[in-house]
């Protein structure tokens, strides 16, 4: 069978993207969708998504791993879905759609700069040398000395292996501040089993990781990924934080056929 797919990605966090509302897509193939997301002998992602139907939403956005495995939410993706969805002409300008934590609003401009609220943080673990919470996937957050030159992919790996996040791990972040609103991370990915270019729900998670652990007073906060430059938002209560938004561009790459 020949299938249509597009390629997407936001600041470097790539994916496959495919339009299931006619629930074609064999779903739960996961060695297809791990061969898909081969870089050698596929077409390449971080993961793959697709758009389906929903009935009380524009559309719902079902996400893999690039191991083939469905995960929690990705927020580069959900912002690349949304670009897509807008491309096919499900959507104009604004949308509400579901995904595996909820109900998500968003937006997208001529530019392809796409803002994806993200889900209310009401629980962080604050400890002696990291931060741990959940922004639609979990993350660990650690502020590192010489982020440039660290072993991301090895000691990312031990600590999502370790015995502090068990069987199920952590996507891991490591982070260097710059200024008062301004921060770089790298992020190891769980499901992809190495360093992306760059990680929404990653992202997300160390703007509001710095801001609990005081190291910044803002709201709105810019992060510097490998792949490019995302900007994190929010409004702070006593009961966490709300009205969250991850805002950086998703772009159209390619589409091509594929058989499967």
């Amino acid at each position: 069978m020949q299938v249509e797919f597009y390629k997407y990605q936001g600041t470097g966090n790539d994916f496959v993207m495919i339009d299931n509302r006619t629930n074609f897509f064999p779903k739960d193939d996961v060695k297809l969708i791990e061969r898909l997301c081969d870089r050698r002998f596929g077409i390449g992602a971080d993961g793959l998504i697709l758009l389906e139907n929903d009935t009380e939403t524009d559309f719902r956005m079902v996400y893999y791993n690039s191991d083939g495995n469905q995960s929690s939410m990705c927020g580069n993706g959900g912002r690349c879905l949304v670009a897509f969805a807008n491309q096919l002409g499900v959507i104009d300008d604004k949308t509400t759609f579901i995904a595996t934590d909820g109900l998500h609003h968003a937006s997208v401009n001529a530019d392809s700069i796409v803002s994806l609220q993200m889900i209310d943080v009401n629980e962080i673990q604050k400890k002696d040398s990291y931060t741990f919470l959940n922004t639609g996937s979990p993350h660990h957050v650690q502020i590192v000395d010489d982020l440039e030159h660290y072993n991301v992919k090895e000691n990312g790996a031990t600590i999502r292996y370790g015995e502090l996040y068990g069987e199920k791990g952590s996507n891991v972040n490591f982070v260097k501040k710059v200024d008062n609103d301004t921060f770089s991370l790298r992020t190891y990915e769980r499901g992809v089993e190495d360093e992306t270019l760059a990680c929404g729900t990653g992202a997300t998670a160390v703007a509001i990781a710095m801001n609990a652990i005081g190291e910044t007073d803002k709201t709105s906060i810019n992060l510097n990924v490998e792949g490019g430059k995302l900007v994190v938002s929010f409004d702070k209560d006593n009961d966490g934080y709300t009205n969250v938004f991850l805002t950086g561009p998703a772009k159209f790459v390619f589409k091509g056929t594929i058989e499967i």
